[in-house]
């Protein structure tokens, strides 16, 4: 990071969101306006930033920024007003990529909580090399999109070496249950995603790929996650989870980058349980068409919660397990928080713990992050029997 004073600690582009606009809440909320943290708020339209102040029950003193993703040269100007940047503005494949380059030239930190893993390889391959020398940590995903996920299996592959004296070889994750709904951006996300891959057919092999965050290094053959089966090790019939495809990259690059404390030969699969074959997947509801800025209602986001299992197994059937629980609506109720935290938690970590470059979560964060997140944002992390 450059030794030029910032005047902010976080600045969150992309308020006048959906998703935005639940950050600015929280961080309203638990933070006020210049008390224990020094933020504001940008977006294209004051005017818009104006209401969306007033809608958060924020004071005037908040301070609101104008910057646009098509004006490099506002976005070169927030970003070094910053010490981290919190990104909401998605399909990030269409309007996120001028913020990352503009944090890595500024030696900014930067959070997201994309679900684009093409987009974030894209982003590694462009900016890792600046942001190395510039100190900017570029941390993809910071939401339910993949936190939860790839802080669970740091969580209990931690136990496990304590407990055990080694990492397990493989991990299984099980969604026991999810209650929630899907917000405009993120159907925008997928739309946009389907329509890059029918022009760029190399896309879905990214996608598909759990080692595409893994540059220069390809694990084994990992659990076949699209086939339903009885899964007696969990107790439960088991089907394909819609998110496993963006979280098992996230999972693997942290044991990419933190040096394979995993073991080289690690296995991660990630499926949701059902109470028989037949039974309807119980995920996101997405029933209802939205636009972009659209979500869940407060009473929806207030009602939703998630609870996922993971099993670390050794070869000789000894297990531990640990449960990854959240209290709010996992998309959004839940996300708004832990992106916020995730944030704040990147701006207290130090650089020589976590250098300049492109970061999975756990792997910039580690254990600061699941204490904060566990502390302050709902979600509790824990061993069962």
């Amino acid at each position: 990071m450059s030794d030029a004073p910032r005047n902010y600690d976080v600045i969150l582009y992309g308020a006048t969101g959906y998703t935005g606009r639940l950050v600015a809440e929280y961080l309203n909320a638990n933070y006020g306006v210049g008390r224990d943290l020094k933020w504001a708020m940008a977006g294209r339209s004051e005017a818009k930033l104006k209401e969306i102040r007033d809608l958060i029950g924020a004071p005037a003193s908040l301070p609101l920024i104008v910057a646009d993703s098509d004006n490099p040269a506002s976005l070169a100007a927030m970003a070094g007003a910053a010490k981290v940047i919190i990104s909401t503005v998605g399909p990030y494949q269409l309007y996120g990529s001028n913020v990352v380059a503009a944090c890595a030239q500024a030696g900014t930190d930067y959070v997201d909580l994309t679900g684009e893993s093409h987009w974030i390889a894209q982003m590694m391959s462009a900016h890792d090399a600046t942001a190395k020398k510039t100190g900017a940590r570029l941390v993809f995903s910071c939401g339910f999109d993949s936190i939860p996920f790839d802080g669970g299996v740091f969580f209990v592959q931690q136990a496990a070496k304590q407990e055990h004296g080694a990492p397990a070889p493989r991990v299984r994750g099980r969604v026991r249950s999810i209650v929630g709904g899907a917000s405009g951006g993120t159907m925008a996300s997928g739309i946009a995603t389907m329509a890059a891959a029918q022009k760029d057919p190399s896309i879905i092999a990214v996608l598909t790929d759990p080692f595409a965050l893994t540059p220069g290094f390809k694990g084994p053959a990992q659990p076949n996650d699209q086939q339903a089966y009885e899964d007696t090790t969990v107790g439960s019939w088991v089907i394909p989870f819609m998110m496993a495809a963006i979280n098992t990259k996230a999972v693997h690059r942290t044991n990419f980058l933190l040096g394979h404390p995993y073991g080289k030969d690690f296995q991660y699969d990630e499926m949701q349980m059902v109470k028989d074959r037949a039974a309807p997947a119980p995920a996101f509801n997405m029933a209802v068409p939205l636009k972009p800025g659209e979500g869940p209602t407060k009473e929806e986001r207030e009602n939703g919660s998630y609870d996922i299992l993971f099993v670390a197994e050794y070869p000789d059937g000894r297990s531990i397990r640990a449960a990854v629980k959240g209290d709010k609506d996992p998309g959004y109720g839940s996300t708004s928080k832990i992106l916020a935290e995730s944030a704040i938690c990147l701006a207290a970590t130090p650089r020589t713990t976590a250098p300049g470059g492109c970061w999975s979560p756990l792997a910039a964060m580690g254990e600061p992050l699941i204490k904060r997140l566990h502390d302050r944002a709902g979600l509790t992390f824990h061993l069962e029997g």
